[in-house]
């Protein structure tokens, strides 16, 4: 019984009287009256095959093993289909064939949709691509940002890979997925258990092997996410995509905490942080300028604007000086100096929210112009061998700073002052919380920090607030939650004797003479400063008293 493209036949192994098989000849294939018989015998196809070129000779495709027609019937039509696929292209109609022969015949034969994609990404029909294969051949594709490449590599190379490469892209499911994290899953709690370990060599042997937590689970997944959506949008690969289907643990971003006394005090016993995230009190952050000033002049101005302004470190660390304008009150962030393992990279910030302006503090601009004074002090001295870098802080020789360098500075002037420990990053989280306390809304902050969204904002800061509000009453201004031995610039009001007065911060603005108090500035604390700005017990050499340096 022919086709147009293939034969379909019905044949038994009854043998006849000479021994041979007789086939589609056997008499016990039909009933009396002519019809099939539903029992005896089993259906067939055979359809003529595209030829090899590289091997002479016919090629046919056969399968005898239907019980009935149409289920033989439709296989030929799945192969008529995918042959059909060649579009009269001889080398491709070969590649096909050779598919199609090898399929084991208890096999279904290959989806025509599947080999579809497979030729429209100018992949050999009968090749199978590989996860890992397929995530290494998108990320070489990929224009990226040096920083978010080094990222996406990372996550193929030492999770996607390792757990999923073997597994052909077209047969990639959740189940395999949630394999994956809960292998990384159980390194992580093996290595965390090894950590605790009495044995000195088990806890020897995980010293420096990082973990996976909830957090990169989730950077993982939305790795794997954007080279499986590209696999259907771009290449047509595949059509649908597990890790958009796969449930991961929450990645909560830790929450800020303040040191208030007692988690000071729980520090000091325990060496234990509260959080990851920490944000000093006003006082602490005003301790620390204080100290600064003294023991690190170099980097006194850069800790003043990142902790009232906020900047990410690459983005203080990287500004250009034609981005700051003193007199305007402005700054302009749109680059930042990156490290990819310990090289820099200087490149545009990575967002558009994070491309701002930022308006500045009387406080900043002071530490600024004081610092700009001192660099030009050392630009004189260096004569024509300074480096004409054009960024706004720079080392005393010119060169910029190692973003790193100055985080490791940081952490010891913080260690050197006594205070309880904050990272440099910490830095930025202390400035939006004193903004917010200050009355400043989320959205402002926001915009200050370059937020992409006001959710990080909130999720980040809320609780914080609240914490920091049971220590002290809210300001009228974010410059002024930080209390100072020494004015940053302003003329009057000076500390009492034996140390600095704290206590309420805020009032009406500063009135001297220089005109340096900004609106809902600074005031008058109590029990600290008089009439006129002078403190029982004296003045400092300037003059002023912490309070007023705020301003």
């Amino acid at each position: 019984m022919s086709t147009t493209s293939g034969t379909l036949s019905k044949q038994c192994s009854c043998r006849g009287p000479d021994g041979r098989k007789l086939g589609t000849r056997c008499p016990k294939l039909r009933r009396a009256g002519g019809t099939w018989s539903p029992t005896h015998g089993r259906w067939s196809y055979q359809r003529e095959l595209p030829a090899d070129p590289d091997r002479p000779g016919r090629r046919q495709l056969r399968n005898r093993t239907f019980a009935e027609r149409q289920d033989a019937a439709d296989e030929l039509q799945r192969v008529n289909a995918l042959l059909a696929l060649a579009a009269g292209d001889p080398g491709l109609g070969a590649q096909i064939a050779t598919l199609l022969l090898a399929v084991p015949r208890d096999q279904p034969m290959p989806d025509r949709d599947v080999v579809a994609r497979r030729i429209r990404a100018g992949v050999a029909p009968a090749v199978e691509i590989s996860t890992g294969q397929y995530l290494t051949d998108w990320l070489a594709t990929r224009k990226l940002k040096t920083l978010t490449l080094r990222s996406y590599a990372g996550h193929i190379r030492n999770h996607l890979i390792p757990h999923l490469g073997h597994i052909p892209v077209d047969k990639l499911r959740v189940e395999h997925l949630q394999a994956m994290v809960a292998a990384i899953e159980d390194r992580t709690t093996g290595i965390e258990i090894a950590r605790q370990s009495d044995d000195p060599e088990v806890r020897a042997s995980v010293k420096g092997v990082p973990t996976t937590g909830p957090a990169t689970l989730h950077r993982i997944r939305a790795t794997l996410r954007k080279a499986l959506n590209d696999a259907i949008r771009v290449h047509r690969l595949i059509e649908f995509n597990p890790a958009a289907h796969l449930e991961l643990p929450p990645g909560r971003r830790p929450k800020a905490r303040v040191w208030t006394a007692p988690a000071v005090a729980a520090w000091l016993a325990t060496g234990a942080r509260p959080s990851p995230v920490m944000v000093w009190t006003p006082a602490q952050a005003g301790r620390f300028l204080d100290f600064a000033e003294e023991h690190d002049p170099d980097l006194v101005a850069l800790y003043t604007l990142t902790l009232h302004r906020g900047p990410r470190r690459g983005e203080v660390v990287g500004l250009p000086e034609s981005q700051l304008d003193l007199d305007a009150r402005l700054m302009m962030i749109s680059t930042a100096i990156l490290v990819d393992g310990y090289t820099t990279i200087t490149d545009a910030v990575k967002s558009q929210a994070g491309d701002r302006p930022v308006p500045l503090d009387q406080v900043s601009v002071g530490a600024l112009r004081r610092y700009f004074a001192r660099r030009a002090e050392w630009k004189l001295a260096a004569g024509p061998d300074w480096p004409d870098t054009g960024l706004v802080f720079v080392r005393p020789d010119g060169r910029p700073w190692h973003p790193e360098l100055v985080s490791e500075r940081f952490e010891k002037l913080v260690a050197r002052a006594g205070l309880p420990p904050i990272r440099f990053h910490d830095l930025r989280h202390c400035a939006a919380t004193y903004m917010k306390a200050a009355g400043s809304d989320l959205k402002d902050i926001q915009e200050v920090l370059g937020h992409s969204g006001i959710a990080i904002t909130g999720d980040t800061y809320t609780s914080v607030i609240f914490e920091l509000e049971t220590e002290m009453a809210k300001a009228d201004a974010a410059a002024a939650l930080i209390p100072r031995a020494r004015a940053a610039n302003g003329p009057t009001g000076t500390a009492p004797a034996g140390g600095r007065s704290i206590g309420r911060i805020g009032g009406p603005p500063d009135t001297g003479p220089t005109g340096s108090g900004t609106p809902g500035g600074p005031g008058v604390a109590e029990g600290g400063v008089a009439e006129g700005g002078v403190a029982e017990g004296g003045a400092d050499e300037e003059g002023v008293s912490p309070q007023a340096r705020a301003s």
